[in-house]
């Protein structure tokens, strides 16, 4: 595996990732594009980190990117699960209407 084929398989999940935030409106689907954009920016580093420098504290850095990034997301669904509990509201469109 060279840094190329990293860099493209980055570069393929952010598309995709950015096709998903921008194309979907359930609040659920963008935050899983914004979540695989994420993961492509991470592999992309990693790979840099692997290939350029391979020092243990980039890795380790990475790694708590990555876990600052779980909690995140975690967060954001349990956001979504109540704004659908309470409202019945799942949309991107629905969700700007509540602070009115």
């Amino acid at each position: 595996m060279t840094l190329e084929t990293v860099l493209l398989v980055a570069a393929a999940l952010v598309s995709v990732g950015l096709y998903g935030a921008l194309s979907q409106q359930v609040v659920v689907m963008v935050m899983m594009g914004l979540e695989l954009m994420i993961g492509g920016v991470l592999l992309a580093l990693g790979g840099f980190w692997w290939f350029l420098a391979p020092d243990p504290s980039g890795q380790v850095l990475l790694l708590v990117v990555l876990a600052a990034m779980t909690v995140e997301m975690a967060i954001g669904f349990a956001m979504a699960t109540l704004l659908h509990r309470r409202a019945e509201v799942d949309m991107t469109d629905m969700t700007a209407e509540l602070h009115e």
